[in-house]
Formats: structure tokens, sequence, C-alpha cells
């Protein structure tokens, strides 16, 4: 079975192969023992190997060893949880905060614990594939609304405005085209039709708002009536994620939310990395300035070169490539060029919207981004790559 859905998969080519980095996570790695610009990290402010992340890390394995042994509510709470949880709700602007083991089980582990049959779910039809799955978890009613679409979203909650609870959730910055949801819009919204609101801000903290804090901040909400997930292992360059939101909410899931209850908590210096990381941008946003700043040359740069990125507004660029073997092509061309940026291919993205998922980071240097957008001029002039420094040819 598995060797007959293998080969249709190479067949369509949809096939998912592994590159190995033997490097830290850098503007930069090393891929076969080449030096390569990585174009495609979700490290966008460098954090993940910043020397304060790297020695709060090590000062607590020091102290407390590596793993936490168990789950929270049995003997694997310990005091670097509690402390990033705080450190979490007074960055987020809320009352508290829970910390999940990543985006995925927070997703899953929430979205049922808020509603179930009977209830229903206002899903934006470009949400990650974990709020598409919480969804289906929590038995409750799916609405999808075209993307970013507010008089199909209200006209929905219209229709069901006397039944169950009702969730509305959306990312608030899109991960394959890199747009921002209406998060003024969706939030008066949910407060018109007495609909929570659950916000999946991955890649908004650490990027989005003057402060970083996310979507929230950047539409200048206030955050009591929103719940608010988010991962440390994107902008924060560590691991793990995280509900903010309400007192009331975080014990209520404490008490639901099953990949909260029932899966090992993190370790503690993962805990310590991470709220090392919350201070560091904290203390000043000259990184997410230069995201920003790195974000506008490259774009721009791409546009000049008359490609399409679809309706980007972050540092997710994607540039599209059609089908799927465009795609494959360009990422291979980018490749040869020592640049890593894969293809992203359906079922992740819509048949016909393949399309190289760029993203720049804070710590690009002015080289990295000429040297990315001039292998994409080698790409729209039709040249293939005559530069064998980086990729030895096998086939």
């Amino acid at each position: 079975m598995f060797e007959k859905e293998l080969e249709e998969l190479n067949q369509k080519s949809l096939l998912r192969t592994l590159r190995r980095i033997n490097s830290a996570q850098g503007p930069r790695v090393k891929i076969d023992g080449r030096e390569i610009i990585l174009l495609s990290s979700n490290n966008y402010l460098g954090l993940a190997n910043h020397p304060r992340v790297k020695e709060a890390a090590i000062r607590v394995i020091e102290k407390y060893g590596f793993g936490s042994g168990a789950s929270r509510l049995i003997s694997g709470n310990m005091t670097l949880h509690e402390e990033l949880e705080e450190r979490i709700a007074d960055f987020k602007g809320t009352e508290a905060a829970i910390l999940f083991n990543s985006g995925y089980t927070a997703n899953i582990g929430i979205i049922p614990a808020l509603v179930g049959k009977g209830d229903f779910i206002y899903s934006d039809e470009l949400n990650h594939v974990s709020i598409i799955d919480g969804s289906r978890l929590s038995s409750a009613e799916i609405r999808i609304y075209p993307h970013k679409d507010m008089t199909v979203l209200e006209e929905l909650l219209k229709k069901d405005k006397n039944n169950g609870r009702k969730l509305i959730v959306t990312d608030t910055v899109f991960s394959m085209d890199g747009d921002i949801a209406p998060l003024k819009d969706i939030y008066n919204l949910s407060q018109r039709y007495s609909a929570f609101l659950m916000v999946d801000e991955a890649h908004a903290t650490g990027v989005l708002g003057s402060k970083g804090r996310g979507a929230v901040e950047h539409f200048a909400l206030k955050g009591e009536n929103i719940i608010q997930m988010g991962t440390l292992g994107k902008a924060l360059g560590t691991f793990g994620a995280y509900i903010a939101g309400s007192k009331d909410l975080i014990v209520y899931l404490r008490n639901k939310a099953r990949s909260f209850i029932y899966t090992t908590s993190l370790p503690p210096a993962v805990a310590a990395a991470a709220i090392e990381a919350i201070n560091i941008i904290a203390e000043d946003n000259s990184l997410i300035k230069g995201l920003w700043d790195n974000r506008k040359v490259f774009i721009d740069g791409l546009h000049s070169l008359g490609f399409d990125t679809l309706s980007s507004e972050t540092p997710i660029i994607p540039v599209l490539a059609g089908n799927i073997h465009k795609a494959l092509e360009m990422a291979e061309t980018l490749y040869e060029e020592c640049i890593y940026a894969p293809a992203i291919r359906p079922p992740t993205v819509p048949e016909g919207s393949s399309r190289i998922r760029t993203t720049v980071m804070a710590n690009h240097t002015k080289e990295d981004i000429e040297a990315a957008l001039s292998a994409f001029r080698k790409i729209k002039n039709g040249k293939g790559s005559n530069n064998h420094r980086c990729v030895e040819r096998t086939r």
C-alpha cells in the first residue's frame, strides 16, 4: 500500500523530501557542507541562535537538568513554566497565559475545549491546518468563509444568531500568503453577534506592532475579549506555544484542554530561553525595525523584476509560480545559486498556486538580499545557473 501511494505522489511531483541543515539556524546555514542563504525560515528576528537566548538555556540546564518528567498537572509544573506564563501575559497585555508544546497542540486543544456539538465555528478558508484539525475535533458545525470576506462572515453569523456558542477563529498573518486578517472588522462582528474571537498570532508575534506584540497591538485593540494563541518557535526563536487571555479562560483550559492535560510539559530550559527572547524584543525594537527594512528592500526588488507576490503585507513573501513543475524548477535554480527556499505545492496551497514561500530575517545582510534578488533575476530571465559552488549535479 505504501509503495503504491508513494509512487503516485512521486508521479505527481508531490513527494516530499528533507534537506539536512548541519549548522545553527541563522541567515546563512550549512547544507551538504556548503554555506547557503536561508530564505524560508520563520526565525524572523534571528533569535534562535542569539547569545543571550543560548546562555539562558544553558544556565537553566545546569540548575534544573533538561526534561520536566511529567505533565503539568502531575509533577511537571516547574518554576520556569509559571514565570514564562507570567511573562507572556505581561507581554500580550492579558490577565494570564497557559503554555502548550506547539502551535498545533494549542489549536487542537483549545478549540474543542471552547465549542462542541450544537455550537458553531467560523473559520477563514486559508486558516492553518492546526485550526482546521482542531475545528474537526470539536464536533461543532464548521462554517468556512471566503478569505477575509467580512460580508459572508456576517451573513453566516446572522444565520446562526439564536443558536449555540459561536467561535470566530482566524490566523492574523496567513502563513502561505503573508497577508493580514482584517482584525478590527472581525472583532466588531464578534462583539455584535456575541461570538468568541480566537486569533492565531503564530506569524504575528514578534513581527506586528511597534513592540512586536502581534496583530492585536497592530490594530490597537484591547485584548480583554480576544483569545490569543501564539508560538514561541518562530520570531521568538525558541519552542512551544501559548494561549493568552482572561484568568477564567486559563483556569478553564487547564481543566478542559486535552493537549495540555495529557502531555509532558516543556523542558525548563526551553521556557528560560523563551523568557529571554521576549526580554530582548521588549528592551529594543531594533530587530523588528531591521526585519521590516529588509522586507521592503526585498519585496521592492521582486516587484521591479515583475514577480507576483500575491497580497503579501509581511516578511512572508510568496513568489507565485503557478504550476508544480515551475515551482520546483524555481527552487532548484535558487538552490544552485546558494539560496534555500523550497517549493510550496498542494495540498499546502490550492491547485494552480504553487509558489516559492520566501521569508526575510532581521539579520539578513544587504549582501544576502542582493544575492537572493540576483538569483530571482536569473529565474525571470529564463537562465539556468552556471554556479556550481552550492550544488554538484548528480542526476
